[in-house]
């Protein structure tokens, strides 16, 4: 369960990042990683 959530919100924040910043993918991958 814990894993479904991380991976969720890893998921929401590369989303949020395309969105905020108007990055390509691999570029919001790292700002969600970061």
């Amino acid at each position: 369960m814990l894993v479904g959530i991380a991976l969720a919100n890893k998921m929401a924040r590369q989303i949020w990042a395309m969105l905020t910043k108007n990055e390509n993918y691999r570029d919001a991958t790292l700002a969600a990683a970061a």
